[in-house]
């Protein structure tokens, strides 16, 4: 009985090892809380921008905005793709990229009865 006890025990341990390092291997990195989205030399100031706001309670895929990653577990910033003043490798400068994803994501959203800034002073505020 002794024997039997030690050797499930020490099976439980191995399936518990492998499922936390599973969980860890496969585990999203959890993105900063909130942001500003900035561009030096803007002439609006910056736009705060909250992840939970927009993932959680607006129930917005992160593939939205982050579409261009190779790995949706690993999302990276939009200035990789996007420059600041050109078009690169087809994708739009960023500031045009931030609109017109943003702007039509709450565009879509008012359509829907749903309470998203739309006009300039909205989301950047003085």
């Amino acid at each position: 009985m002794d024997r039997k006890f030690k050797v499930l025990v020490g099976a439980a341990m191995v399936v518990l090892f492998a499922a936390i390092m599973f969980q860890a291997g496969y585990a999203q990195k959890k993105p900063p809380e909130s942001l500003m989205l900035k561009l030096n030399g803007a002439k609006f100031p910056p736009v705060p921008f909250t992840h939970f706001l927009h993932t959680e309670k607006a129930k917005v895929g992160c593939v939205r905005c982050h579409h261009g990653d190779e790995d949706p577990k690993e999302p990276g910033g939009c200035m990789p793709c996007h420059d600041r003043n050109d078009v690169k490798s087809g994708a739009p400068p960023i500031k045009d990229a931030y609109h017109k994803n943003c702007i039509d994501c709450h565009k879509e959203s008012v359509a829907k009865k749903i309470n998203a800034p739309t006009k300039c002073n909205e989301c950047h505020k003085k």
